[in-house]
């Protein structure tokens, strides 16, 4: 009898160790999803960050193409107009 209770008690210890480790030691559950979640947001980030890269990339080969996007952008940004043109503003 004392065999047994003792066996059992070693191998709740066993069992008891084991689960420490799937849920709190290196690579358990707890740190690997961390690292999912921190995986998830840096795709995430990558993917918003391809998009602006994409955006800028062809505004690059519109502005090398020619003379119009050129003007569009001094328009819009700098407030530039041309000769014997009005400017109207419109303040919303």
């Amino acid at each position: 009898m004392n065999f047994v209770k003792i066996l059992i008690v070693v191998l709740i210890l066993l069992i008891a160790q084991l689960q420490y480790r799937l849920w709190l030691g290196d690579g358990g559950q707890w740190e690997v999803r961390a690292y999912q979640q921190r995986l998830d947001v840096l795709t995430e980030e990558a993917k918003e960050k391809k998009q602006r890269n994409e955006a800028l990339y062809a505004e690059v080969l519109d502005l090398r193409k020619g003379e119009e996007a050129i003007e569009e952008r001094a328009r819009y940004e700098l407030g530039m107009i041309k000769e014997n043109e009005t400017f109207f503003q419109v303040i919303e």
